[in-house]
């Protein structure tokens, strides 16, 4: 029996690790192995070297998978990793070399997050961005249940600005296959960025009508099968 590639999975910003939990259910179902990994939102460098660690520490195959600003990091951590066999994008970012995710989300009309954003400013200078709870449902989780989602904006985790700024090194889509997963409700990286960043990839595309940022939330299924397929071609 052919081992099943480990799944790792990383969140974005404004989320954390239990925003997998549906996936997670259905592809334990399915017998990969799988890790929620803990994602810092600090900055693009030091996020990916925390998920390179990671990654570095499994002993097979493995199969990265990023949502939203997590597609970034992932980019960034799997280069260099011969087990890293896929990427998979979901809502996510996938820049080039000096390409920042705020940046990129900002190369097409489309996305409504800064007007939802409030600040923290950090005791070390730096600044901490969340969702304002009260514009989170619509703005990041509005095919998710809305008592859910109010879960969702209350537990979110801060992304430093400095991590949505930071410019990407050069990235490992350049040598792995991609797959990626586009919500054409996408409040927060309008479609047309992420099928800008998907074409440039060579990526594998599927396309969800309707779903929102959340849509690891709303369609575990459809993000759990994606992954599977990524996994299952590199068998």
């Amino acid at each position: 029996m052919t081992t099943q590639p480990t799944a790792i999975l990383v969140h974005g910003a404004f989320a954390d690790a239990s925003s997998w939990n549906g996936v997670i259910a259905d592809l334990t179902d399915r017998g990969f192995p799988v890790i929620a990994a803990a994602n810092p939102l600090r900055s693009l460098s030091t996020d990916a070297a925390t998920i390179k660690a990671l990654v570095q520490s499994i002993d097979g195959p493995v199969v990265l998978v990023g949502h939203s600003y997590g597609g970034a990091v992932i980019s960034n951590a799997a280069v260099g990793q011969a087990n890293v066999k896929a990427l998979v994008s979901i809502a996510g970012f996938l820049p080039e070399q000096g390409e920042s995710a705020l940046e990129l989300s900002n190369k097409f009309p489309g996305s409504t997050l800064g007007d939802t954003l409030q600040t923290v400013a950090l005791p070390d200078g730096n600044t901490d961005l969340y969702v304002r709870q009260e514009l989170f449902p619509n703005q990041f989780a509005a095919d998710v249940p809305a008592s859910q989602a109010a879960l969702m904006a209350a537990t979110q985790r801060p992304v430093a600005e400095a991590a949505l700024t930071g410019g990407s090194d050069s990235p490992a889509w350049h040598d792995l296959p991609v797959w990626t997963l586009i919500p054409t409700g996408d409040k927060n990286i309008p479609p047309a960025a992420q099928h800008f960043m998907a074409k440039r990839a060579e990526a594998t595309v599927v396309e969800i009508a309707d779903a929102s940022h959340a849509v690891l939330v709303s369609q575990p299924k459809a993000v759990a099968d994606l992954i599977a397929d990524a996994a299952g071609a590199q068998a």
